[in-house]
């Protein structure tokens, strides 16, 4: 019989959560899977917080939901650590580091001039096409593992491709739930203990049902009103509580949330897009940087901080509100069937993406061409870090734009 990890491990402060956290939040560089490489390390090799049984109970948790898995493994590593108070400081922490510095680029961008300035944000534009290639090929090879869940993700593309903005999205994950159902079912695994995180169900039960109110009222509220934040409050919302298949998936929403309505310009999105590879933390933080810049809401840091909210609130609240149920829940084969086919179908979702807006918006040239395959390979075949493929990027796309390639 296993034991309750928080009180074997004991329970720490908020201080203690917050330092823990803040560390990683400036050294974590690489993507969602690269975080919890890093939270590994730190919190169950080093620190101790708990075993590699629990610590693969709580992923398992986080990538069963939609939301940025990462961010919502710190979130429940920071409750189970300190309770409500350590949830927030692990949040905060975490994210602080990387909303600060795109809120940063945000301002900069707006100051930058001339030809040579102009090709550092193509060139990372660019970077942005090497690194979600990247990410197609490395989650292709992990959830469309066989015919099956491939056949799925080639029908979540076609999907995307065929029904423009968010609808086409939302479609083809619920397409690739329903198919994973019917072609998903495998043999039942095993199931860990069990972690108690001092959630009781009547308030996950309010979280969820926060969750709901606010993905069916936000809309209706924004147009009764017709307030410019509470439209970036709602487009964010949407975007977060949709994504399935962590950070990078993000991209379509919020390229059909903001982009396709002319809040934001497609160069500064995915010049945007490409420099949030370059700073530790979470990918969600690229909202602050598209909040800053909107044109709908009140923009600068008030826009960054609604938009940052938005975004992580529904992955937030649906694991609050999940972490009564969850024993029970993954137990069931047809949870993990159905959630098979959604994440096949996030491949689709992404691949479609690659091609539009990344690829169209940013290779418009020969020159682009050949400098997003040295980035691609870069990252694939040489395995430099992310940050280093965007200093790449940028130095190429000024060294271009100087001789006129680009």
């Amino acid at each position: 019989m296993r034991t309750d990890a928080a009180a074997r491990v004991g329970r720490g402060g908020p201080s203690e959560v917050f330092l823990a956290f803040l560390r990683l939040g400036v050294t974590s560089f690489g993507g969602p899977i690269a975080h919890l490489g890093y939270f590994r390390e730190d919190l169950v090799v080093r620190r101790r917080w708990l075993d590699d049984r629990e610590y693969a109970d709580v992923v398992a948790l986080c990538q069963f939901l939609p939301g940025p898995a990462s961010s919502q493994v710190g979130f429940a590593l920071g409750l189970l650590r300190g309770g409500a108070w350590g949830a927030i400081a692990a949040f905060v922490a975490f994210t602080l580091p990387s909303a600060v510095l795109m809120v940063a680029f945000a301002y900069g961008s707006t100051l930058l001039g001339g030809d040579v300035a102009g090709g550092v944000l193509a060139g990372l534009g660019i970077v942005a096409v090497a690194i979600v290639a990247q990410a197609v090929w490395g989650m292709a090879k992990t959830l469309t593992p066989d015919r099956r869940r491939a056949g799925i993700a080639l029908v979540a593309a076609v999907c995307v491709v065929a029904v423009a903005g968010s609808w086409g999205q939302l479609l083809a994950i619920a397409l690739g739930a329903v198919g994973g159902l019917w072609l998903c079912r495998g043999s039942a695994a095993e199931t860990a203990g069990v972690l108690r995180f001092g959630v009781t169900r009547a308030a996950g039960g309010l979280c969820l049902a926060a969750f709901g109110v606010l993905l069916v009222g936000l809309p209706l509220l924004a147009a009764v009103t017709a307030s410019g934040a509470i439209d970036l409050f709602d487009a964010f919302f949407r975007a977060g509580a949709l994504v399935f298949g962590g950070g990078h998936v993000v991209l379509p929403l919020l390229q059909s949330g903001v982009v396709e309505p002319g809040w934001v310009g497609a160069q500064e999105f995915v010049a945007g897009y490409g420099f949030a590879q370059a700073v530790p933390g979470p990918l969600f933080t690229f909202a602050a940087y598209l909040g800053a810049l909107s044109d709908v809401g009140p923009g600068g840091i008030a826009g960054a901080a609604i938009a940052l909210v938005a975004i992580f609130l529904p992955g937030l609240l649906l694991l609050v509100g999940v972490l009564p149920f969850w024993d029970s829940l993954r137990a069931r084969p047809w949870a993990r069937a159905a959630m098979r086919g959604a994440n096949a179908a996030v491949v689709g979702v992404l691949a479609a993406a690659l091609y539009d807006p990344v690829f169209t918006t940013a290779v418009t040239s020969p020159a682009a061409f050949c400098l997003a395959l040295v980035c691609f390979a870069s990252l694939v075949s040489f395995r430099l870090p992310a940050w280093a493929v965007v200093v790449v990027g940028a130095v190429g796309g000024g060294i271009l734009t100087l001789f006129g390639a680009l």
